[in-house]
């Protein structure tokens, strides 16, 4: 529902979520996005249309292995596996077993995977903040391969505690694991949380298969768009070292910077424990990678620890250019205000002087 209500609203998605689709299901598998109504609503569905069942994926890590082989658009791998993730450890805490040997019964098919690469699709070609209202509890039992279970699963209410939730009387199973993931990866943390003002933009409108009494099965999205600055989660990992030569400390760095990912780094002389000189380095990174880029932090440098913290970055509009034959970059700050920074890179003149001369004249 999720997927259709985005392409209902951003039809422009579509090409990119369709080939990120096809390239991790098999041959005889289509991906259909068609028009249908709930209630008296009209909207869309998106669906598969499939052939065979033929060696469809069952554990945590055949899902990871097709996720991790496909050519997918930038940024969609990484999307998927944080989905998937948040699926797999959800299944793990449940059972008591290791992730690696996670095996999924209702959800371990294609229509999951095709779910997961097109919502993680959907949030790497958007850089948007994301929130949701209460989501609907529902009730009674869902039949499992582990028996009767009550509404919500128990995945459901693993990935999701701490979000609000409303009961609106509509009994079933009105929010999936495979919902819940994406929801959880859409607002990393933040919970159901009041929306933020802008213009709308758009509308969609996604519809379930099932047909629910008294109430259409729909998931409506609503896109804002501002003039001012977007947001977007980051992660900022900080550690010390002080036991690493400056030489190693820089190689460090430069392997960490090159980690997909990684967004910025800065290394801060500091004093730690009994005056001792250490570095401090702070990293941002993609939550989405955030696991990945712990371990090359592990890899890469000496410290034993590192701290993770959650947390929302405002990124002024920013636009390239080319100004008497430098390269730079346009900045939009509040009351429209534009600043121009020279490329540093593009300063190619032999002394500091010549170069600060360039770069002044290009930014005029």
């Amino acid at each position: 529902m999720f997927v259709a209500a985005m392409l209902s609203a951003r039809p422009e998605l579509t090409e990119r979520v369709m080939a990120d689709v096809h390239a991790v299901l098999p041959p005889d598998a289509a991906a259909m996005l068609t028009e249908g109504s709930s209630g008296a609503l009209s909207g869309y569905r998106f669906g598969l249309e499939r052939t065979s069942l033929a060696d469809r994926p069952v554990s945590y890590g055949a899902f990871r292995t097709m996720i991790g082989d496909a050519r997918l658009a930038q940024g969609t791998r990484l999307a998927a596996l944080d989905i998937m993730e948040r699926l797999g450890w959800a299944e793990a805490a449940i059972h008591r077993v290791p992730l690696d040997d996670v095996h999924f019964h209702e959800i371990a098919d294609w229509d999951t995977l095709m779910d997961v690469v097109a919502a993680g699709s959907i949030s790497a070609a958007l850089a948007a903040t994301w929130s949701i209202a209460a989501l609907p509890l529902g009730g009674g039992l869902v039949r499992t391969a582990h028996g009767l279970l009550p509404v919500p699963a128990p995945a459901t209410t693993m990935i999701l505690t701490g979000y609000d939730w409303r009961d609106d009387g509509v009994p079933g199973e009105r929010v999936t694991p495979t919902g819940a993931a994406i929801v959880a990866h859409l607002t990393a943390g933040a919970g159901s949380g009041a929306r933020r003002g802008g213009r709308l933009a758009a509308m969609g409108t996604g519809l379930g298969t099932r047909e629910l009494e008294g109430v259409p099965n729909v998931l409506r999205v609503t896109v804002f768009e501002t003039d001012g600055p977007r947001s977007e989660r980051t992660e900022m990992m900080t550690f010390e070292v002080d036991d690493m030569t400056g030489e190693e400390i820089a190689t460090a760095a430069d392997l960490l910077r090159k980690v997909q990912g990684v967004r910025d780094i800065v290394l801060v002389p500091a004093f730690g424990k009994k005056g001792r000189p250490v570095t401090r380095v702070e990293l941002q990174a993609d939550p989405a990678a955030g696991d990945r880029v712990r371990d090359a932090v592990f890899s890469q440098t000496s410290t034993l620890g590192v701290r993770r913290q959650e947390m929302r970055r405002d990124i002024l509009p920013r636009a390239k250019g080319l100004e008497k034959g430098q390269s730079v970059k346009h900045a939009v700050r509040p009351g429209g205000v534009v600043t121009t920074k020279v490329e540093q890179d593009e300063l190619t003149a032999e002394t500091l002087q010549a170069r600060r001369r360039a770069a002044h004249e290009a930014e005029q």
